[in-house]
């Protein structure tokens, strides 16, 4: 039997910019339910990006980085006969956008040697640009699909 389908939370946006994405990334870095300490990287972060682009919008960038860094194409295991294949799939809107941040946010934790509200930015930025951790991250989940475009006939 199939499991049910899960229910779509809703969300309050965030209570200075409105964005419910931002909500949503604020629960991502959030550690031990400190939520404040979350929101105030995230504030610094978007506006370290202000500065930096000279952008009166600088949630603009956030959702161009979370849109660049999103995965059109992902594997998944599927056994088949005793053995295992990764057969390649298309990725839901949903999961585009949790993928999408939990690479951005770990490419961000990667770096070393500054606050993460620094660190968060520059990543930021730099997959607005198509560059960084979190699109290389992309790129690979997305070679690795085509590697195994042999095994799409198992997806059903």
């Amino acid at each position: 039997m199939r499991r049910p389908f899960k229910k779509k939370f809703e969300r309050n946006p965030d209570p200075v910019y409105q964005s419910e994405l931002l909500e949503k990334f604020t629960n991502y870095i959030m550690f031990d339910g400190k939520k404040s300490t979350a929101r105030k990287v995230i504030y610094d972060a978007i506006k370290i990006i202000g500065e930096k682009t000279k952008n009166p919008d600088p949630l603009k960038v956030l959702e161009e980085a979370v849109a660049n860094a999103s995965p059109l194409l992902e594997v998944r295991s599927r056994r088949v006969g005793g053995a295992t294949y990764q057969v390649p799939r298309e990725v839901s809107e949903h999961r585009k956008v949790t993928l999408a941040l939990r690479w951005l946010i770990g490419a961000a934790r990667a770096k070393k040697g500054k606050p993460m509200a620094e660190k968060l930015s520059e990543e930021l930025l730099a997959a607005s640009r198509n560059e960084g951790g979190a699109i290389k991250k992309k790129e690979d989940t997305r070679r690795m699909a085509e590697a195994n475009r042999a095994f799409a006939h198992f997806a059903w």
